[in-house]
């Protein structure tokens, strides 16, 4: 569903999964925060999230113009790109906002929650060509065009 790209660790942080690592006390042990039966009722209702028919376009849009960019005002990325974004990205990315708009404890999707989980979902579902890894540029660097051109409703 994403590719999602996290910081290293401080060095602090590498210190002490060292130590944890080759200790023979191994991690401290977790404690649960939530129960099996929450996380089943929270997945339900993310899916009870209201997406306006706006952002279902807007969804759409992003996800058309990573295989047909031309169409949208960048004919110099159609060479950059050796497929697209497939429907599951759609899907992906329609979910994704949902669960976002969740965790920001709102019952409704905004362009700002497809932004913010645009990236870590397109990046996974673009192709690039032999030309665009020669330039140096990314699946990000694509994703990040396509959201500056493609308009937010």
């Amino acid at each position: 569903m994403l590719k999602v790209y996290l910081d290293y660790p401080t060095k602090e942080e590498e210190k002490l999964i060292v130590r944890h690592n080759i200790s023979s006390k191994g991690f401290p042990k977790a404690s649960p925060v939530v129960t099996v039966e929450q996380i089943v009722k929270a997945k339900e209702l993310v899916k009870e999230i209201y997406l306006d028919e706006k952002i279902e376009k807007y969804i759409i849009d992003l996800v058309f113009a990573t295989r047909n960019p031309g169409e949208y005002g960048m004919p110099d990325l159609q060479h950059m790109i050796s497929f697209g974004a497939s429907p599951r990205a759609s899907i992906n990315l329609a979910l994704a906002a949902k669960a976002y708009a969740f965790l920001n404890k709102r019952g409704f999707v905004i362009p700002e929650d497809v932004r913010a989980i645009c990236p870590d979902v397109l990046r996974h579902r673009i192709g690039l060509t032999y030309e665009a890894e020669a330039e140096d540029i990314s699946q990000s660097d694509i994703v990040k065009k396509i959201m500056d051109f493609v308009e937010v409703p």
